[in-house]
């Protein structure tokens, strides 16, 4: 757990303070991130590509690193023989993914320097333990307006990609500002009144956020989740209606039939910082963002 703190601790300052905003106008700082991200990708050994694209006359990446299941990697192989069009290949691949731009103006730290930096933990922790079947971890640009709900986000042009060369996909978790708790009653907010007899009124826990057409893939996710973390999760699957719940790049998986939810502290429902200059790397809670990271990977060992 010290080790995945440090990490995230570490990840989140650098690209906060060191590097700062990471607005599609502030290209050179973009690019800055995309480097620093494919160079951690392959130094974990992950197999690494980026996939470039055209907007507004300039060129974006989204950078994708991908660990094939432990029943094909080199040390598995030594004693055992491969397995072929086992359950989990014939289910497909899972993407987990995160934005690595800001809005405009802002250092975003929770949004969305937490998501990269699981989005970095979950890639380290499962090249040293892959997990049953082959994982995509895509950091995905221009999430942010003026692009966001359009066709030019990343997640967009990656998750397209994805249904035009066939690749079935089990299911898509976006990682969307992890470092936000607050343990006041009262500072949880919802987007409708109904949910406050449902769900909790201190910011204290992390959420999974889907639609009606993801709900058994979020709530498997959820349910492994609690079996092997004590931190307190919750999961919601609704309706794009409700303000909220295609706020991120799990939007776009939906758009092409993939499930796909997001993992969220729910962004401004409670923080007070979000899409403000105030979204700064010492407003996080590094110790509560590393247990959801841990969870996460051991709940991920049993998909």
């Amino acid at each position: 757990m010290d080790k995945i703190k440090l990490n995230l601790t570490e990840t989140v300052r650098y690209l906060a303070e060191e590097i700062g905003q990471r607005s599609y106008r502030d290209l050179g700082q973009l690019n800055r991130t995309a480097d620093f991200i494919e160079g951690r990708f392959l130094s974990y050994g992950c197999a690494v590509k980026r996939q470039e694209y055209n907007c507004s006359g300039n060129t974006y990446y989204n950078i994708i690193a991908e660990v094939k299941p432990a029943s094909e990697t080199a040390e598995y192989l030594k004693i055992s023989p491969p397995l072929r069009g086992g359950k989990c290949n014939d289910e497909g691949i899972l993407v987990i993914g995160a934005h690595y731009d800001t809005v405009i103006g802002t250092k975003g730290a929770d949004d969305n320097a937490s998501g990269i930096a699981g989005l970095l933990e979950l890639a380290r922790l499962t090249s040293l333990k892959p997990l049953k079947r082959t994982v995509r971890f895509v950091a995905f640009t221009l999430e942010e307006p003026p692009f966001f709900m359009t066709q030019n986000m990343g997640s967009y042009v990656y998750a397209k990609s994805l249904k035009e060369e066939g690749t079935k996909v089990y299911g898509m978790i976006a990682l969307e500002m992890l470092g936000y708790y607050c343990d006041q009653k009262g500072c949880q907010y919802y987007p409708a009144s109904f949910l406050k007899l449902l769900y909790p009124d201190k910011g204290n826990f992390i959420v999974f956020v889907g639609n009606i057409s993801s709900k058994s893939f979020t709530s498997t996710v959820e349910k492994y989740f609690k079996a092997v973390s004590s931190f307190p999760a919750r999961s919601f699957s609704g309706v794009s209606f409700i303000p909220g719940v295609d706020f991120s790049d799990h939007r776009n998986f939906w758009k092409f039939d993939f499930p796909a939810f997001m993992v969220t502290d729910t962004a401004f429902y409670r923080n007070p910082n979000y899409h403000e200059v105030s979204d700064t790397a010492d407003t996080l809670d590094y110790d509560k963002m590393a247990e959801v990271v841990e969870g996460l990977f051991k709940a991920l060992g049993d998909i």
